[in-house]
């Protein structure tokens, strides 16, 4: 097993994990697919980088999933003007608010900090 650097690796990898899907535990054929299956995500996160989303197109597609209006957000950000403000973008995040987002509609931190995520 080696490091994943090319499409051709990374296809015969899954072909291997695919193959050995269902080993019992304690196998040499187990341990392959634990290995392969991290190895797999290392070169597809290399590949395939996803930037988090920005942190109120995160809330707004929280918004969708859970059916609530600008109304259900005013017990979480405040009155309704700040909810049209921080929605358009106007009006930044506090502490608080990311709090009171977390808390509520369970939004991952780091997509409400941006900072946190880039360590910063």
């Amino acid at each position: 097993m080696k490091v994943l650097k090319t499409d051709r690796d990374h296809k015969a990898a899954l072909k291997v994990i695919e193959e050995n899907w269902d080993a019992r535990p304690g196998t040499p054929e187990y341990d392959a697919v634990e290995v392969l299956a991290v190895l797999v995500d290392d070169y597809e996160r290399r590949r395939f980088p996803m930037e988090d989303p920005d942190p109120i197109e995160a809330i707004r597609f929280r918004m969708e999933q859970a059916n609530l209006t600008q109304a259900d957000l005013v017990p979480i950000l405040g009155s309704r003007s700040r909810v049209s403000e921080v929605l358009a973008g106007k009006r930044r995040l506090t502490l608080t608010m990311v709090r009171r987002l977390f808390d509520e509609l369970h939004i991952p931190l780091e997509v409400l900090l941006p900072a946190a995520r880039d360590g910063r």
